[in-house]
């Protein structure tokens, strides 16, 4: 659905995109991470066919950027960090307004806002103003407006910028309602836990640079080689740490805070002996599991918090 190969965007000596590739299949759901400044908005907007690139190809749908502008725009919604509403208008006149820009005509046009009002859960909101709206509730009807064409991909630009936690779950879940329906999306966020809880796919961008693009248990493990592991006994820490150190399949053993974080040679898979080594020692387990690394800590381990 989206392809770019090498894809570049230079302002004088800044590179705010640098031979970027990457490929996104119908139905993913892709996080598109960096600091501000990296280069996010700037390649969603060359995708939006708003911002020619200095060079390199992207294709959306199978459609040049170069050569099939308003055939990619027909099939997209981009929804920016921030956008413009019309205050003076009612919540159903400022979809009507836009629908009728993409030339839905007649009795289809209030069918499809009343429609989609529901879809982000503001049709209760349908006869309020504009004004009135909380900015969680904008969001939702920015991305409402976005909608209203029926749209192939949708490339939301931090779309969970400013909301407040119970506006985020919201917007979350109405996220992963759209990828149940079919669409595809590149959905940038600063909120990086949430967004490995949706996304299929990840990429992390800085100065210009993808770093990574794969999905999101690939990405974990690329950041962690080795396999950590938590554990908790009831007595006998020392022991239980003693032989752990021991195995052959162990690298390093370390207590901290009550418990056992014993780290996995490299490789390493099947450790399944090492629970029954321990309870056959007399030791009472607890808590046995990997240690999880987060989207949060592959982000930080990847960049350097340096921007273009």
């Amino acid at each position: 659905m989206i392809q770019t190969q090498d894809l570049t965007k230079i302002y004088g000596q800044l590179h705010a995109v640098s031979n970027l590739t990457l490929e996104l299949s119908q139905g993913d759901l892709f996080g598109f991470i960096g600091p501000n400044g990296s280069g996010k908005t700037t390649t969603m907007r060359i995708l939006a066919t708003l911002l020619q690139p200095t060079w390199g190809e992207a294709t959306v749908c199978g459609y040049s950027i170069y050569t099939h502008p308003k055939e990619i725009r027909r099939l997209i919604g981009y929804m920016p960090d921030f956008f413009g509403v019309y205050d003076a208008m009612k919540v159903i006149e400022y979809l009507e307004f836009f629908a009728a820009a993409y030339r839905i005509k007649g009795p289809a046009r209030r069918k499809i806002c009343s429609d989609t009002l529901d879809l982000v859960e503001l049709g209760y909101k349908r006869d309020a103003l504009v004004t009135s709206l909380s900015r969680g509730m904008t969001q939702r009807l920015g991305l409402a407006r976005v909608l209203l064409h029926d749209p192939q991909v949708l490339l939301l630009d931090e779309p969970a910028s400013g909301l407040d936690p119970r506006a985020r779950i919201e917007m979350r879940g109405l996220l992963k309602q759209l990828r149940g329906l079919g669409k595809t999306i590149m959905v940038s966020s600063h909120i990086l836990p949430e967004l490995a809880d949706i996304c299929n796919k990840v990429g992390i961008i800085e100065r210009g640079k993808l770093l990574v693009s794969a999905n999101v248990a690939d990405v974990m493990k690329q950041v962690r080689r080795c396999t950590l592991l938590n554990i908790r006994v009831a007595g006998k820490r020392e022991v239980a740490a003693g032989l752990l150190e021991g195995h052959a399949s162990v690298e390093n053993v370390e207590l901290r805070d009550g418990r056992i974080f014993a780290t996995l040679a490299e490789d390493v898979e099947d450790y399944s002996d090492l629970p029954t080594l321990l309870i056959k020692a007399g030791c009472k387990l607890v808590e046995f599991k990997e240690d999880e690394i987060n989207l949060e800590t592959a982000f930080m381990a990847l960049t350097k918090g340096i921007t273009a």
